[in-house]
C-alpha cells in the first residue's frame, strides 16, 4: 500500500469554525497547560485505487501558521488492528491486496518545540463481505514474471478455507483474520502447461478454479525509425523486444500518435506502423505507445520526410543475349517525377553497376557487356534518392547467356599418285562455351576456296571430318557450325602449296615419364603452332589429337596424362603456323614408360665357325615403333659347359653380327642374344655351337718336345760316362749299390715322360684359364 497525504484548508464554513476553534483552543486554555502541544491531526478521506494495493489518505491540517516537521503513520490489518507498518516515510506498498482484509490508518504529527502530536483515530478500508460466492483477489489476475504474488482467498459468511493450492500443489497458508486466507508465490515463473496461467483452488472439494494468467509488463520499443517509399505511405519499425509466448493472454495495444498534428492516433503491429503522409508536413514528431495490462512504454522520434526515403524496385524482365543482357526494373510510387533517382545494379562475381534514372519515368534498365556466354549470372538491383540510404535489394534475378559455339580446325594431307593432286582430310572439334550442350549444332557448312574456284558443302551435325581432293596450289577453307540459338565463329585454316618451303623436321626423342613439350622457336612462324599425335600411340588406325598453341609460345603442357600408356610409343608432330599454312618443323617421339618386354632376334643359320672364333648373325626391325622401348643395342652371351660365362655387348642397334674370338677348338659352346634398351635386356634367342678341331696344333705340341729331347740326346751322347757319375753323385745312390746301364736307361726314359705328361698338364690349364676369361668388344 502506498500513503499518501494531501494536506488541504477547509473549503466549508463548518470546516471553518473547527479549525478556529482548533486554533484558539491552544491560547485558551494556555494558563492550564504548562506546555503547548501539536493538536491531533483528522484523517478526512481514506480512498483505495485501482490497482488494490494504494489507498489515497488525506487529512487537516489544524494550524496553517504551524508548519509540522513530518508525519508518523501507521498501518494495520484486519480487525484486530494488527500494525503491519509504522514509519515516518509516507510511502508503503501492500504485499496483500486491499480487497482481501480491513486495512487502516492513523498518523500524528512532530513539531521541533512540542514533540509529537496524539495519533488520529483510526480511518478503516474496510475488505471484501461476498455474500453467497467466494471471492478471490487480486481481481486483476495478471501475474507479473519474476515477482513475489499474493493471493487470498475471501469466504462468504459461514464458509471456512481450510488449504490454498496452485495446480493441486498445496502452499503454506497466511491468516488475514478470522476467516480470510492467503498464500505467497516466491518468483512467479511462466506454467509449463500449454495456457501460460496458474490456476488456485481454495478447498480441496472446491471444484472452481481461478486463473491468474502470467506475463511480463511491456517493452520499450527499441531502434525505432521511419521511412517511405512513394512519399505516400510512411512506415515506421522498431524492435519489440522480447517474444511474447503465443498462449500470452496479456494482449498488447500499440498506438502510433503525430504529436504535431491533429491526426488521429494509429493501430499497429507488433512491430511496425502504417499512415498516409500528412500533407504539407515536412518534419514529423511521432510517440509509439505500448501498452497491456501490467504496464505502458513509449517511445519518441523525430525526422524529415524528404531524408527517409527508400525507393522499391521490382524486376521488369532480363534479356540476355551471348556476351551481354539487358536488365529492366520498375521504381514504385513515380519517384522519378519529382526528385533524381540513382541505381545500383551488381551482378556476381563482384560487378557493381549504377544508373542514373532520371527521365520521369519508372521504368529503368542498365545493358551488362562482356559477359560470358553459356554462363549463369544472378543479378539484384536497389535504389536511392539522395545517395546515401538505398533501399532494399530486389530478390537475385538469375538468368544465362546464350551459347557460343568454337571449332577446332585441323587436316591430313596425303600425296596420291597423280603428282598435282592431294587428298584433304579437314577435321574438326566442335566447343560450346560455358555448360552449353552440344545438341544444339545441327550441322556444318565447310567452304573452300583454290586459284578461282570456291565450293560449299553442306554436313550433317553428327559428322566431325570430311575429305575432298585439292590441287598443289594454297588453298583455303572455312568452317561454320550452324546452331539452333546463340552463335558460331566461324573456323579458318590454309594449305600451303605443294612443296613451297623444303623444310626437313627435326627428329628428337623425350625422356621417359613426359608431361609437356618444348621446341625451339621458329623464325617464320606468325600465328603460333599446332601440335598432333595419336591418341593410341602406334595403334592403327591413329585417332588424331591435336591442340593448337598461340603465338610466342613454344611449350605445351599436354592434356589427360592418364591417356598415355606405358610401352607405347608416341609421336609428337610440330607445325609452325604462317599465313600461308602450316609447315612441319619438328618430330619428338617417346614413351610414357619404356617396357622390358622386348622381343628376341631371330639368328641366322648355319653359323660360321672356325676352331677358335665364332660369327653370329641375326634379323631384328629395330626401328619398329611396336616396340615396348626404344632399342639402343645386343647382348650376346658366351657360356661353354660347366663354366662362366663372357659377354659381348654391341652398342649399334643397326650392326646384328659379331664375331667371338679365342675359343678353344673342338669345344661346344652355347650362345645367347637379346635386344637391349633403357629399360633393360629384353627376351633372348639361344643357339649351341662345337667349334673346329685344329689337328696342326696337336702335333706341334707333340713334336717340339720331341725334337728338343732328340737334340738333347744326341748333344750329351758322347758324355753319357761322364753324365752317369754325375747322376750318381747328384741322386746320391749308396755305396755298393752296382746301377747298371739298363737300369739307368730305363730311368731317365722314365724322367723324360714324366716331364713330357707334367708340360701337357701346364699348358692344358693355362689354355683353360684363357678360357674363363670375360672378354667385352664393342664393335
Amino acid at each position: 500500500m502506498s500513503v499518501r497525504y494531501i494536506c488541504l484548508l477547509a473549503n466549508n464554513v463548518e470546516n471553518a469554525i473547527m479549525s478556529i476553534l482548533m486554533c484558539l483552543t491552544p491560547f485558551l486554555f494556555a494558563p492550564f497547560q504548562p506546555v503547548w502541544m501539536l493538536p491531533a491531526p483528522r484523517i478526512s478521506h481514506l480512498q483505495p485505487l485501482s490497482d488494490e494495493k494504494t489507498l489515497r489518505v488525506r487529512w487537516m491540517l489544524n494550524c496553517s501558521d504551524v508548519v509540522v516537521d513530518f508525519y508518523e503513520i501507521q498501518v494495520s490489518r484486519t480487525e484486530f488492528h494488527t500494525i503491519i507498518y509504522s514509519n515516518y516515510t509516507l510511502t508503503w506498498t501492500s504485499a496483500v491486496p486491499l480487497n482481501c482484509t480491513d486495512h487502516s490508518v492513523r498518523i500524528r504529527g512532530f513539531y521541533r518545540q512540542s514533540g509529537p502530536s496524539p495519533w488520529s483515530d483510526w480511518v478503516t478500508n474496510k475488505g471484501t463481505e461476498p455474500e453467497d460466492k467466494m471471492k478471490v483477489f487480486p481481481s486483476q489476475r495478471f501475474l507479473k514474471e519474476g515477482t513475489n504474488v499474493t493471493l487470498c482467498c475471501v469466504p462468504q459468511r459461514g464458509a471456512n478455507i481450510t488449504n490454498m493450492a496452485i495446480y493441486l500443489k498445496n502452499y503454506s497458508v497466511i491468516s488475514l483474520g478470522t476467516r480470510v486466507k492467503a498464500i505467497t508465490i516466491p518468483n512467479v515463473t511462466f506454467p509449463t502447461t500449454p495456457i501460460k496461467a496458474w490456476s488456485l483452488t481454495c478447498n480441496d472439494n472446491d471444484k472452481e478454479k481461478y486463473w491468474f494468467p502470467v506475463s511480463f509488463p511491456p517493452q520499450k520499443p527499441r531502434n525505432l525509425s521511419c521511412e517511405t517509399s512513394d512519399m505516400k505511405t510512411v512506415r515506421c519499425s522498431w524492435d519489440p523486444g522480447r517474444p511474447r509466448h503465443p498462449f500470452d493472454l496479456n494482449k498488447q495495444t500499440r498506438t502510433l500518435h503525430i504529436e504535431n498534428s491533429a491526426v488521429a492516433a494509429v493501430r499497429c503491429a507488433v512491430s511496425s506502423c502504417r499512415f498516409p503522409v500528412v500533407p504539407q508536413l515536412e518534419e514529423y514528431n511521432i510517440r509509439v505507445v505500448v501498452k497491456d495490462n501490467l504496464g505502458e512504454e513509449t517511445e519518441r522520434y523525430r525526422f524529415n520526410l524528404s531524408d527517409r526515403v527508400f525507393p522499391v524496385v521490382d524486376w521488369d524482365k532480363v534479356s540476355p543475349r551471348v556476351t551481354d543482357a539487358t536488365l529492366s526494373w520498375v521504381i514504385e510510387g513515380k519517384l522519378t517525377d519529382s526528385m533524381p533517382v540513382v541505381c545500383q545494379v551488381t551482378t556476381s562475381p563482384d560487378r557493381s553497376t549504377e544508373v542514373s534514372c532520371q527521365n520521369g519515368s519508372s521504368l529503368c534498365q542498365v545493358r551488362l557487356d562482356h559477359l560470358l556466354p553459356s554462363t549463369r549470372y544472378s543479378a539484384k538491383v536497389r535504389c536511392s534518392v539522395n545517395g546515401r540510404l538505398w533501399g532494399n535489394w530486389t530478390s537475385v534475378q538469375d538468368f544465362t547467356t546464350n551459347p557460343l559455339v568454337t571449332l577446332n580446325i585441323w587436316r591430313i594431307i596425303q600425296k596420291l599418285d597423280h603428282p598435282h593432286s592431294r587428298q584433304l582430310t579437314l577435321l574438326w572439334i566442335p566447343h560450346v562455351t560455358g555448360s552449353g550442350a552440344i545438341h544444339i549444332i545441327k550441322g556444318y557448312v565447310v567452304q573452300w576456296s583454290q586459284k578461282d574456284q570456291n565450293m560449299t558443302e553442306q554436313v550433317d551435325g553428327g559428322r566431325t571430318q570430311t575429305q575432298m581432293s585439292i590441287g598443289s596450289e594454297r588453298c583455303d577453307l572455312t568452317v561454320t557450325a550452324v546452331v539452333s540459338s546463340g552463335a558460331s565463329v566461324p573456323a579458318h585454316i590454309t594449305i600451303p602449296q605443294m612443296n613451297d618451303t623444303g623444310i626437313l623436321p627435326v627428329e628428337k626423342r623425350l625422356k621417359d615419364g613426359f608431361t609437356s613439350l618444348s621446341w625451339d622457336k621458329w623464325d617464320k612462324a606468325t600465328c603460333g603452332y599446332t601440335v598432333e599425335w595419336c591418341i593410341q600411340g602406334h595403334v592403327m588406325p591413329c585417332a588424331l589429337q591435336w591442340m593448337i598453341v598461340a603465338d610466342g609460345n613454344n611449350t605445351l603442357l599436354l592434356p589427360n596424362l592418364g591417356h598415355f600408356k606405358a610401352g607405347y610409343r608416341y609421336t609428337f608432330n610440330i607445325y609452325g603456323c604462317t599465313e600461308d599454312g602450316h609447315h612441319h618443323i619438328e618430330i619428338q617421339t617417346g614413351y610414357s614408360q619404356q617396357l622390358q618386354s622386348i622381343a628376341s632376334p631371330s639368328l641366322v643359320e648355319p653359323v660360321q665357325t672356325t676352331s677358335s672364333s665364332v660369327t653370329l648373325q641375326w634379323l631384328y626391325a629395330e626401328d619398329d615403333p611396336a616396340h615396348p622401348a626404344f632399342i639402343t643395342g645386343y647382348s650376346v652371351t658366351v657360356q661353354e659347359s660347366g663354366y662362366d660365362r663372357s659377354q659381348v655387348t654391341v652398342a649399334d642397334a643397326h650392326m646384328k653380327s659379331v664375331t667371338i674370338e679365342d675359343l678353344q677348338q673342338n669345344q661346344e659352346y652355347i650362345f645367347s642374344v637379346c635386344a637391349l634398351s633403357e629399360a633393360g635386356p629384353g627376351q633372348t634367342s639361344t643357339i649351341s655351337i662345337r667349334t673346329r678341331a685344329n689337328y696342326s696344333s696337336h702335333m706341334a705340341k707333340i713334336l717340339i718336345p720331341s725334337l728338343l729331347l732328340l737334340a738333347c740326346v744326341i748333344l750329351l751322347w758322347p758324355q753319357r760316362k761322364r753324365l752317369k757319375t754325375r747322376l750318381m753323385e747328384v741322386f746320391a745312390y749308396p755305396a755298393g749299390m752296382n746301377i747298371k746301364t739298363r737300369e739307368l736307361e730305363r730311368f731317365l726314359y722314365e724322367v723324360w715322360t714324366n716331364h713330357l705328361q707334367i708340360s701337357s698338364n701346364a699348358q692344358r690349364q693355362l689354355d683353360c684359364a684363357s678360357c674363363n676369361a670375360v672378354q667385352t668388344v664393342h664393335v
